[in-house]
């Protein structure tokens, strides 16, 4: 759990710092449109950056931190909610789904066993 919670960190941090610096990259590799705003996408990945920071600290005791992981694993399905309905709707291009595998799909197991035993350790412990 600490080293998944550490590897979700660096990665978010990563992540973000790319997204602020080269906000037009990511467009550029999967041959979509250049942004207008490329501040709102700046935003995002100012945010990603800060779960990052979330995610290192919750790894030195994630079961006591689980509240930060359940944070993490929402936005992690969420997003692709979001993705999938802006997608049937047209407005957002397939290939922006590869940043899903890496951002979402990948951690949602070990983030949903991070929870799970979270719940039982307070279950029982309670």
């Amino acid at each position: 759990m600490k080293l998944t919670l550490k590897l979700a960190a660096v990665y978010n941090i990563l992540w973000g710092a790319w997204v602020v610096l080269f906000p037009q990259h990511f467009f550029e590799l999967v041959g979509m449109e250049a942004l207008n705003h490329p501040m709102v996408w700046q935003g995002m990945g100012m945010v990603i950056g800060v779960y990052g920071l979330g995610y290192w600290w919750a790894s030195f005791d994630p079961v006591k931190h689980w509240p930060i992981v359940a944070v993490g694993f929402l936005g992690k399905i969420f997003g692709p909610i979001g993705f999938i309905f802006n997608y049937l709707n047209g407005d957002a291009p397939g290939a922006f789904g590869y940043m899903l595998i890496t951002n979402d799909l990948i951690w949602w197991i070990p983030f949903f066993v991070i929870l799970k035993t979270a719940y039982q350790t307070h279950k029982f412990s309670a």
